[in-house]
C-alpha cells in the first residue's frame, strides 16, 4: 500500500490537512481533463472480482480527456467513503465507481448527496429512483449466464459425470450461478450432478483450497466456483490434475492443462461508454444492466480442457443466450422434488432475484 493510498484514506481525517492536500493538488489536472475514479476492494491482480473491474478500467487509460484515478484493497468501512471524497477534492473525480457490494449504503448514498454535481455509479443493480439521488445509479452483468455456458462446456468435458462447485455465501446471486452452471451442465449430460460446498466467506483461500480437495476426492473432475478470487481454486484443481471453468475474470493462465472456458464481467461495456458520455457532456444512466446481448458478459477463450464437443456447443449457447434464450426451463424442480416455477423464467424474470433454492441435479444444501 503507497503512501498515496494512505494520504487518500486519512484526506477528511483533520480540516487542516484537507486544506492543505486541496491547494497542492489543485493544479495537478487541466481544465479539460474529465477525472474518473475507481475504488476496489481488493487487489487489481487478484485474478477475480476486482481484477475484472480493473482490466475493465485500465481502457479508460487510452481515451483522450479522461484521467482515471484508482484505489485498490479498499475495506467496505469509511475508507470507501475517504478514498472517494479525496478523490473529489484532490483530483477533481466527476464520475466515480465503487466496485463493492457494501460501498452503496451508507457510504455512495451520502456522498452523493453531499456532492450533487458529482455522479456515482455502484456495481449493483440497488439504486432506486423513488429513494437514491439522481446522481447516483448502478450496472450489473447478469454472470450467471456465463455459468450456463461453463456448464454447456463443463458438461461435455467431464468423464466421471461428477463436477464440483466451490460458493462462497447461499446468497440469491451466487446460488443463481450455481444453478445455472447445473442447468448448462444437464443440458447437454442428463446423467451429471454438481456437488456443491459453500465456504461462508468471498475470500477463505484455506477453506477454498480444503473444498476444491474434498469436491476432488469424492470423483468430482470439473471444478467451478464463485468466490471473489478464484485463484486458489483454479490453482487446485490444476495441482491435482483435475479441469476447471472460471469466474469474474480471466484464470486461464493459472491452468494451462486443465482450464476449459471462463464466465467474465466485461465491466469495460460501462466504464468506456460512461466516460465518454463524461467527456461529452452527455447524462448518464442510472441504471444499465445485461448479460451476452449487451456485450456485459462474456467467456473466455476455450483452453486446453475443452473437447471439441464442448467448444461447439459452448458457442451454441453463447448465441442462443444472445437472442434471448432462456435458462431456467419450466417446469423448474429444486433438488428436494419441489416445483420451483411451472413456467419458465426469462433471463431478466425478477424472480430470480429471489432464488433461495438449488436446482435438481445439485447435490448439497444451502448451509
Amino acid at each position: 500500500m503507497t503512501t498515496t493510498n494512505l494520504n487518500r484514506r486519512n484526506f477528511m481525517a483533520g480540516t487542516a490537512t484537507a486544506a492543505l492536500l486541496t491547494n497542492i493538488a489543485g493544479p495537478v489536472f487541466a481544465a479539460s481533463d474529465k477525472t474518473v475514479g475507481i475504488v476496489y476492494v481488493g487487489s487489481k491482480d487478484d485474478f477475480g472480482w476486482s481484477q475484472a473491474h480493473a482490466v475493465s478500467a485500465a481502457k479508460l487509460k487510452d481515451i483522450e480527456g479522461i484521467t482515471l484515478i484508482e484505489e485498490e484493497n479498499v475495506p467496505e468501512t469509511a475508507d470507501a467513503s475517504r478514498s472517494m471524497e479525496s478523490m473529489i477534492q484532490l483530483d477533481g473525480a466527476e464520475l466515480i465507481f465503487g466496485a463493492s457490494f457494501g460501498y452503496f449504503d451508507p457510504f455512495m448514498i451520502d456522498l452523493a448527496k453531499k456532492y450533487p454535481d458529482v455522479q456515482f455509479r455502484h456495481s449493483t443493480t440497488l439504486w432506486n429512483k423513488d429513494e437514491h439521488p439522481e446522481n447516483l445509479g448502478g450496472y450489473f452483468g447478469y454472470i450467471e449466464q456465463g455459468h450456463y455456458v461453463n456448464g454447456v462446456a463443463a458438461g461435455l468435458s467431464t468423464t466421471t459425470n461428477k463436477l464440483g462447485y466451490v460458493a462462497a455465501k447461499p446468497l440469491a446471486l451466487v446460488l443463481r450461478t450455481v444453478n445455472a452452471f447445473t442447468m448448462g451442465v444437464r443440458s447437454v449430460n442428463p446423467e451429471a450432478t454438481v456437488q456443491l460446498i459453500i465456504t461462508g466467506e468471498w475470500s477463505q483461500p484455506i477453506r477454498e483450497a480444503e473444498a476444491t480437495n474434498a469436491l476432488i476426492d469424492a470423483g468430482c473432475d470439473v471444478i467451478a466456483c464463485h468466490v471473489d478470487s478464484p485463484k486458489v481454486v483454479i490453482e487446485t484443481a490444476e495441482a491435482r490434475g483435475v479441469k476447471s471453468v472460471g469466474h469474474n475474470a480471466d484464470q486461464s493462465a493459472l491452468a494451462p492443462n486443465g482450464f476449459i472456458t471462463g464466465a467474465e464481467l466485461n465491466w469495460a461495456r460501462v466504464y468506456v461508454d460512461y466516460a465518454e458520455k463524461l467527456k461529452a457532456g452527455e447524462p448518464i444512466p442510472n441504471l444499465i444492466e445485461g448479460g451476452y446481448d449487451n456485450e456485459m458478459v462474456t467467456s473466455t477463450p476455450f483452453g486446453a480442457g475443452a473437447t471439441e464437443a464442448a467448444v461447439i456447443a459452448a458457442e451454441a449457447a453463447i448465441a442462443g443466450l444472445k437472442e434471448g434464450m432462456p435458462i431456467f426451463v419450466g417446469p423448474l424442480r429444486d433438488n428436494q422434488g419441489n416445483t420451483i416455477s411451472e413456467t419458465t423464467l426469462g433471463l431478466y424474470d425478477g424472480a430470480l432475484w429471489g432464488t433461495d433454492y438449488l436446482v435438481e441435479g445439485v447435490i448439497g444444501s444451502l448451509s
